[in-house]
Parts: C-alpha cells; structure tokens; sequence
C-alpha cells in the first residue's frame, strides 16, 4: 500500500520536484478476547506499526511467534474492528478470539511479550528465557543449500516483491523451498513485521517443512527475527545484511545456519557451516 508525495530530488547536479510513491505505514492494535471462568474478557495486547493488508496473517504469526498460540486451531476468529480513520480510512484494530483460554494469564503474557520483544536488551537473559519455551534445537545438517541459491534468494526475493520496485522503502522475507523455489512472501515498513506475516500465512496454508526450506530477509538480521524464525524450526535464515552479535549467538544455540551480507558473488557463513555445500 503506498501513495504519492511531493519529492525534491537532487541528481546530476540540479534539483527537481517529482512525484514519490513512499509506503504507507499505520499502527495496527492488538487484541485477544478469551474466556475467563466463562466470563467473556477482551484485553489490548501490542501496538504495532505496519504497513496495512494482511493483517490477519500478521497477527496469526504474531501469536505463534510469541507462543500465546502453539497452533493455529487455537483461533477461533479474527476481525478487523473500529471506525476506518486518518487519510487513508483504514481499520487500524483487529480482535483474535482465542479457544485456549482456560490457561491464559494475560499478566504474564504482557510480561513475556516485552521480554521477548526486547530485540535482546536483556541479554543473555533474553536467551535462556527462549530456551524455556523451545527445547528441541533445528535439524543440524538439513538442509543443504548450493552456493548459487544462497546468493539468488536476496534477488528472487526482490523481483517477486510488489511495494519495494514501487517506494524502496519496505521490507520483505521469503519462505524458499532448498531447491530455491519461492513458496510465501509478504512485506511491511517493519522487518519484524514482515516475517510475522509471512510465517502467518505459511502457517495458515500448512506450508512449513522445516527440513526442506530456508528464510531469507531483506536487512539485517537481529535477535527477534532469529527467535521468530526458530519457533517455526526452520534452522536456516538468509539477511541481505549484518546479523547482531545476539542473533549470532542465539543461531549457535539451535544450531541454525546463519548467512549474511549476501552479494552477486559473495556471502558470510556465521554458524554452523555444515548445510551449505562448498564444492
């Protein structure tokens, strides 16, 4: 989604007033509503910004990213609520009924949602407390990727990318098959976003195999993108940028393959080098 803006470019010297498609970006407010000793309770849970559409796959892989769901089932309905507001008229809240919610404790799930969502200011702490909720590290040796799709999949995702040709300023990540078929791809002003999205949308189209697939995404790769990614077990992750030292060290815990600065003829291995193919 985008729209056009007054723009003074300067090229070639001169100066010149254009018209620039830039990205619309809106927040997005969260709620879940859930049953509590059969008393119906709907509770705000995040304020995201995001670029609108797909907003049922964001929070589908929202929830399963932060592990308020285990599974999908867990839904019961999701719907756009409120007036449709600011210059674009737009729905800016959504309400997810929840099935599960004979456990639900709304307190500790705040608690653990900033935890979490703390892009690793917490440290190694941050890092044990994954470990709680995911035990089982990622396959240490599948799969196996080519050197040539590694340094495709950041242009395959580019070419296949509606917003980006249009505004470059958007963000997109991309579940690959190991062969280097592109099987779902969604975009956002946020990476983190973005992701979530997307594995919503693998999720919802059962379309995760994790022995046999790889994500890449546009940036740099940091902690929560490297936790997102390992809650749906796929263990290896592909970023046109720098991973952060924390994102290094959580893929070393779950043995993910970790691959960065990806260019036309280049690429950096920075854990476990064992599912690309060297020769």
């Amino acid at each position: 989604m985008n729209s056009k803006y007054k723009v003074i470019k300067f090229k070639e010297d001169k100066f010149e007033k254009i018209d620039d498609l830039i990205s619309i970006e809106e927040p997005l407010e969260i709620s879940i509503k859930y049953k509590n000793q059969n008393k119906w309770i709907t509770s705000s849970l995040s304020i995201t910004m995001r670029t609108p559409g797909h907003d049922e796959d964001l929070v589908r892989g929202f929830l399963f990213n932060e592990q308020i769901i285990q599974n999908l089932n867990e839904i019961e309905n999701i719907e756009s609520i409120g007036e449709k507001v600011g210059k674009y008229k737009i729905q800016n809240k959504i309400l997810i009924t929840l099935n599960n919610s004979k456990n639900i404790n709304i307190s500790k799930i705040k608690k653990d949602f900033l935890t979490n969502s703390s892009c690793g200011v917490c440290g190694k702490s941050s890092l044990d407390a994954l470990e709680i909720i995911k035990k089982e590290k990622t396959f240490k040796t599948e799969p196996k990727l080519t050197k040539k799709i590694i340094i495709k999949s950041p242009s395959i995702l580019r070419q296949n990318q509606s917003e980006f040709s249009k505004t470059g300023g958007i963000h997109a990540s991309g579940l690959f098959s190991s062969n280097g078929k592109l099987i779902s791809l969604r975009e956002d002003v946020g990476r983190h976003n973005a992701l979530d999205k997307m594995i919503g949308n693998a999720l919802d189209k059962n379309q995760i195999d994790p022995k046999n697939q790889f994500i890449t995404c546009s940036g740099r790769l940091n902690f929560e993108l490297v936790q997102k990614v390992l809650i749906t077990n796929i263990g290896l992750m592909i970023g046109v940028g720098a991973p952060t030292s924390l994102a290094i060290d959580l893929a070393n815990r779950f043995d993910m393959t970790l691959i960065g600065f990806v260019k036309e003829d280049s690429f950096n291995i920075y854990t476990n080098n064992q599912k690309v193919i060297v020769n």
